[in-house]
């Protein structure tokens, strides 16, 4: 089955119907956020991944009642890096190197230009960047899911600041990006499920140039 296939059977769930999701297909979802390509490898985002039932009762009210975030099997939070600093951006360099067997030697001059070009701007720029990254990783997930036959809904519909409070976030020096919930459509009761999928066509979506 290719990745066109898979594209072409997924939608955004509307309705689940509970049903779980097996902890290896959610860790295969998971690694495939986590393989990510990102800006100079940095992955400045994380997932938050909740089962909890009445912690996802909390989060309902600030998703604006949507129901897939209750009847999940699992919700995945992505949430970005408040921030670049120079304390960070050398931790992911340091790790690379210890995993390659290499010496850290400190910062390169390629490092010292990255730190420099971040710690520059402000944090709302910085964290806006981090947050595309995050949306990577994002689809990812998205498309892993569609491999594996679990249904996904991605979500931009909460009060990002109301989720980051609940869960603390701001301590973990982060802030909510997106949410997606994991599970399996509900095929009776999901008014989306038989429609076509529509797209815009290929000729007016793909802009050439000869």
């Amino acid at each position: 089955m290719s990745l066109i296939d898979v594209l072409k059977w997924r939608y955004a769930t509307k309705k689940m119907n509970g049903e779980k999701v097996t902890q290896d297909k959610v860790n295969q979802i998971i690694e495939a956020a986590r393989l990510a390509p990102t800006s100079s490898g940095l992955q400045p985002f994380r997932i938050i991944v909740i089962t909890n039932p009445e912690l996802k009762a909390k989060i309902q009210p600030i998703a604006f009642g949507q129901t897939q975030i209750t009847d999940s099997s699992h919700l995945l939070i992505f949430a970005a890096w408040d921030n670049y600093t120079e304390e960070r951006i050398r931790g992911v360099f340091a790790h690379a190197a210890e995993e390659r067997g290499l010496p850290d030697e400190g910062p390169s001059d390629y490092e010292v230009q990255l730190t420099a070009n971040y710690t520059a701007k402000t944090s709302e720029v910085n964290f806006n960047h981090a947050a595309r990254q995050a949306y990577i990783g994002f689809g990812m997930a998205i498309a892993e899911a569609a491999f594996l036959k679990v249904d996904a809904t991605p979500m931009e519909g909460f009060n990002a600041d109301e989720l980051d409070a609940l869960l603390g976030l701001s301590q973990r020096g982060l802030r909510s990006v997106t949410i997606l919930p994991l599970g399996y459509r509900d095929a009776n009761n999901d008014w989306l499920v038989n429609l076509k999928k529509v797209r815009t066509a290929t000729d007016e979506f793909a802009i050439e140039f000869h």
